[in-house]
């Protein structure tokens, strides 16, 4: 990941000008610019999205009311983040944008942890989601083979799970369904089919 210092802070012209192999984003005035996600980060991320999206998305399986997303562009105040997962509330945002980006916070964000983002989620991204009050938060790595959940109360992020291989997710703000994180691992996948 690269983050480049300028006489001027980041903005979004910056994003447009940024090399189309690359996700950007500007947190605090700095432009972040990091190669697309590799294979397993990028399985783990479709693979949530697969589980998440039909019960929640399209009520297949659960309760719907929701509006899930894999890496759409956020411009929250003078902050551009792409999460790897963003859910809404159907409550909160009725209708569906049809804009290049969205404006209105999340319910819900995932971030799938990578050796060269694993220091901007972490530490970069998330006091940009806790000022903009999405409600829950969570960490999947798939080099640990975890998935590490937090809901924001009074402004301070509490652990709610804390998972690790093939455990079952039922987890919020999405508890209405169960899958096995295992799915996440495109190992675990493998070593289960029939030869």
């Amino acid at each position: 990941m690269q983050a480049s210092k300028r006489d001027r802070r980041a903005d979004y012209r910056d994003v447009l000008n940024a090399p189309a192999h690359m996700v950007a984003e500007v947190i605090g005035g700095v432009l972040h610019t990091q190669p697309r996600p590799a294979p397993r980060h990028a399985w783990a991320s479709s693979g949530l999205g697969a589980r998440i999206g039909p019960p929640f998305n399209f009520s297949d399986g659960g309760p719907g009311g929701w509006w899930v997303v894999r890496e759409p562009e956020l411009h929250l105040g003078e902050d551009i983040v792409v999460p790897d997962q963003a859910g809404w509330r159907r409550e909160r945002m009725p209708v569906y944008p049809d804009t290049a980006c969205m404006t209105l916070a999340p319910d819900w964000v995932c971030e799938v942890l990578s050796p060269g983002t694993r220091r901007l989620d972490l530490h970069e991204k998330r006091p940009v989601y806790t000022r903009e009050g999405v409600s829950h938060l969570w960490f999947v790595d798939p080099l640990a083979r975890s998935l590490e959940a937090f809901e924001l109360r009074d402004g301070q992020w509490v652990p709610i799970a804390s998972l690790k291989d093939d455990a079952a997710v039922s987890v919020p703000p999405f508890e209405a369904i169960s899958f096995s994180l295992g799915d996440l691992w495109p190992d675990s996948l493998a070593a289960s089919d029939p030869e």
